[in-house]
C-alpha cells in the first residue's frame, strides 16, 4: 500500500484522514486519491506535521466534552 507511513501515523495518533484533508483544504475523495501514489517527501512531511498537530490540538482537550479556552 503506498503512503503507509502516512496512515500509520495517522492511526497511532487516533486521526481520520478525512480530518487530514479537511486542514489540507480538499475533500477526503481528493485526499484518497492522492494517496493512491506515493507522495514526494516534502509533501509527506507536511502531512505527518498536519497529523501531528491535530492529535496534540484534542490532546489538550477537556475529555468531559466542554472546551474550556
Amino acid at each position: 500500500m503506498k503512503n503507509q507511513i502516512i496512515r500509520s501515523a495517522a492511526a497511532d495518533h487516533g486521526v481520520f484522514l478525512w480530518e487530514v484533508a479537511d486542514v489540507l483544504g480538499i475533500t477526503d475523495s481528493s485526499f484518497s486519491r492522492r494517496l493512491r501514489h506515493e507522495l514526494p517527501e516534502e509533501e509527506t512531511s507536511r502531512i505527518l506535521s498536519i497529523i501531528k498537530s491535530i492529535a496534540k490540538e484534542r490532546s489538550t482537550l477537556p475529555h468531559d466534552g466542554t472546551y474550556r479556552s
